[in-house]
């Protein structure tokens, strides 16, 4: 099926950008509702078994990172994967220069995102990221963040390919938030099949009575307790 046929970037037109921007900066985490229809849904998740699209086969629980698997897409990027990554590059970067503007950083990110990952390539980072994930009952994924070289976009986004209640229960999409001198805080996404969320990499600023500061991001998904669950995950800057 020709996935590029079916995308179209004004899906993200009638979203309300400035309201997703304000709970990103609030919360560290935005949801984007329906972006992908379950027919697109199924055929991303339908892409996990052929080996052909993907450059390495992750087993969680061999590497310490929880129990389940994930396959990195290859090169060239199944066109609705690619649609998505350049689509949503531009909208969440005037978000990534902000923050890194609140938080001191001189580093800017460029309007274009091939720009950007010719600055990823030319640095050593020329290996893909985006990714989907399998979880089957049991499987679950720790607490991370995906940092893979030198350089790194500060936002990522993971959409749902699956339906909670039908297709799995469990398997929260969870986020947590060290602030200095402080426990840490969790936060639990409610996602349906088909939406995004966007959230922090790494680190986010915060507003506090003395001015911003920063606070420490990590993602992870909660132990699936039945049913067979897949997530796509776009990251915006590639692998060394």
């Amino acid at each position: 099926m020709d996935h590029s046929s079916q995308f179209s970037a004004d899906r993200f037109q009638a979203m309300d950008w400035q309201g997703f921007q304000q709970e990103l900066d609030s919360r560290g985490w935005a949801r984007l509702p329906s972006v992908l229809s379950p027919a697109e849904c199924r055929d991303l998740a339908a892409l996990y078994p052929q080996e052909q699209h993907f450059r390495s086969h992750i087993h969680m629980a061999k590497h310490g990172f929880g129990k389940g698997e994930y396959r990195y897409f290859r090169y060239p990027l199944p066109p609705l994967v690619q649609e998505l990554r350049q689509a949503l590059y531009p909208r969440l970067v005037l978000v990534a220069n902000g923050w890194n503007q609140r938080m001191g950083l001189d580093l800017r990110y460029p309007p274009a995102h091939q720009t950007y990952l010719d600055s990823c390539h030319a640095a050593g980072q020329q290996r893909p990221t985006p990714l989907l994930l399998q979880y089957v009952p049991g499987d679950f994924n720790c607490l991370h963040q995906d940092l893979y070289g030198d350089l790194s976009f500060p936002l990522q986004v993971a959409f749902l390919l699956s339906e909670p209640g039908r297709d799995f229960t469990g398997g929260e999409f969870v986020l947590t938030e060290q602030r200095p001198r402080m426990q840490s805080r969790v936060e639990v996404v409610p996602l349906q099949q088909g939406d995004a969320v966007a959230f922090a990499v790494h680190h986010r600023p915060v507003q506090g009575t003395r001015g911003t500061y920063r606070v420490n991001m990590r993602h992870g998904v909660s132990s699936l307790r039945s049913g067979l669950r897949h997530t796509l995950g776009i990251i915006f800057h590639d692998a060394a």
